[in-house]
């Protein structure tokens, strides 16, 4: 539809934090980076990256300068991840964390990045059983 453009919306876990952005993400990724894991705590991280004046957050994150050029926010309460700026290589960009999303499936990941760090075990993770919920525990 002519003129009509997107809009998503999120929030960290305890939802002191929301957040909207306006228009197409510059780019949508899987980051495998170690300071991306160790931030997050998990294997890999969805990101989706705006330019800084389409993003308006309510609340009060928590800025960290993770490493280098690197700023990262999330809530000081719960500890969510939100958002990623490295102001030396993307000027007046921010990085939305893809899973904070109210609709998580809004901005699939279209490209790995920094896959030269990624786990030695992610290239066969698809081939790992699949339960719908946990394995059965027998009790």
């Amino acid at each position: 539809m002519q003129g009509v453009k997107l809009m998503i919306t999120g929030r960290c876990r305890c939802g002191a934090i929301h957040y909207e952005a306006v228009g197409e993400p510059f780019f949508s990724a899987l980051c495998h980076c170690a300071d991306c894991r160790k931030s997050a705590g998990a294997p890999m991280v969805g990101w989706a990256m705006f330019p800084e004046g389409r993003l308006k957050v309510t609340g009060d994150p928590v800025r960290y300068q993770s490493s280098g050029d690197v700023v990262r926010d999330f809530c000081g309460t719960c500890g969510s991840g939100l958002f990623w700026r490295n102001t030396a290589s993307y000027p007046g960009m921010v990085d939305i964390q893809t899973a904070t999303l109210d609709d998580e499936a809004a901005l699939p990941p279209a490209v790995h990045v920094h896959y030269v760090e990624a786990l030695p075990w992610m290239g066969k993770v698809h081939e790992l059983p699949k339960f719908d919920r946990l394995p059965n525990s027998g009790s």
